[in-house]
């Protein structure tokens, strides 16, 4: 068996895991990452693109943030609407601070040239990997890669391997503490080579059902509408989703709408999921390997960053001899935010969905929710602060 040995060996080559490797790179901390997948699918993935602000200035401490300035797009606001109402949230005149559209897709490329810069080892094509002696001085992790099976051995494990991957189910299953909500319905998604509905995002309640309309760049968007868990991405033509579309946003933003051929169209389930704890010895999750939140409060990046930036220098300073205080207080600090994002998520997915078999109260309640917005600062103020990032 060829045996490899590291300081912190990553499972999962996406986001977190990349960043991650990034800052304990730049601190002198030697990193292998293992990733199940090619690179050419890891790039292909459609995700988030909505980044907290102290998402930003953490890749910009990575190294990695030149080009997210230059072709990145700053938001000052975005717009809460119920049918024609539509409530500005003006996140720089409410907190001072505004967040970034710019692809998770764009994140992850500008990651793996860092990466491939510095030198980083990142495997990919990996299976069936195993982590073992976690309660030991060292750690390995096993896989199997190109037919032959390897070891890496290492001080620490970070599992960035996602909800599906192998890190959280190697905490044994009677010490894990697990939480779920599951949304019954998704959201079609598409990408259109066309010009933005809005200069800001819009988050739209209506008696149709809900929509987004978000972008990537000037000619570039990507826009959403609540579906049924049925549906399929076949059921859905470019014109029905653009009919239901332009019916759910205000006239006032349809009236501006350009329609086009899509590029990618999918459809995603909404969950809330949370696994607690985040550390197990050696180990310690990141990123949706122990949380998963609804799109709709443009979280789930930006909760990994926060994970990565309570987790890399308690790990630098663990490899480094200067204490544990770091890695023992991570799964405590990491949650603490972590439930506070759920909580915003949560709300927001109540306050802009429509659910099935709902009675007339539940509407009402939306309806409440948005007048309210629309007439208190201090409600604004609240949504802008957790919308723009709670501090780390």
């Amino acid at each position: 068996m060829t045996v490899l040995t590291t300081q912190v060996a990553i499972i999962g080559g996406g986001p977190s895991g990349l960043l991650l490797s990034q800052l304990l790179n730049n601190a002198g901390v030697e990193t292998v990452i293992l990733e199940r997948s090619t690179r050419e699918h890891v790039l292909s993935r459609i995700r988030a693109g909505i980044l907290e602000w102290g998402t930003v200035e953490l890749l910009r401490e990575a190294g990695v943030g030149a080009r997210m300035d230059s072709e990145g797009i700053p938001h000052d606001g975005c717009y809460m609407t119920d049918d024609e109402l539509m409530v500005h949230i003006d996140f720089k005149e409410l907190t001072g601070k505004r967040v970034m559209v710019y692809g998770q897709t764009e994140v992850t490329r500008d990651l793996y040239q860092a990466q491939d810069a510095a030198g980083t080892t990142v495997l990919h094509g990996v299976s069936d990997v195993e982590i073992h002696d976690l309660d030991q001085t060292k750690s390995y992790v096993e896989f199997t890669r190109e037919g032959a099976r390897k070891r890496l051995e290492c001080l620490y494990v970070a599992g960035c391997d996602g909800f599906h991957g192998v890190s959280r189910k190697t905490i044994p299953a009677e010490k894990r503490r697990e939480f779920e909500r599951v949304y019954p319905f998704g959201w079609l998604g598409i990408l259109s080579e066309t010009p933005p509905v809005n200069d800001e995002l819009i988050y739209s309640n209506s008696r149709h059902g809900f929509a987004l309309a978000s972008m990537r760049n000037a000619n570039l968007v990507r826009y959403y509408v609540q579906v049924p868990l049925s549906d399929t991405v076949e059921d859905w033509s470019d014109q029905r989703f653009w009919d239901a579309f332009s019916l759910r946003i205000p006239s006032e933003a349809a009236a501006h709408l350009v329609t086009g051929p899509s590029i990618e169209k999918s459809i995603a389930p909404l969950r809330s999921f949370v696994s607690e704890p985040l550390r197990w010895g050696n180990l310690f999750l990141v990123g949706d390997s122990a949380h998963i939140v609804p799109p709709t409060g443009a979280k789930g990046l930006n909760l990994a960053a926060s994970d990565v930036y309570y987790l890399y220098s308690a790990l630098i300073d663990a490899v480094k001899g200067a204490g544990t205080t770091g890695i023992d207080a991570y799964s405590t600090r990491a949650l603490a935010r972590i439930w506070k994002a759920m909580r915003f998520s949560w709300q927001m997915t109540t306050m802009m969905h429509r659910f099935d078999g709902e009675d007339a109260f539940a509407e009402q309640m939306r309806k409440a929710t948005l007048a309210h917005l629309a007439t208190s600062e201090a409600a604004r103020r609240d949504l802008a602060e957790n919308y723009i990032g709670l501090p780390f």
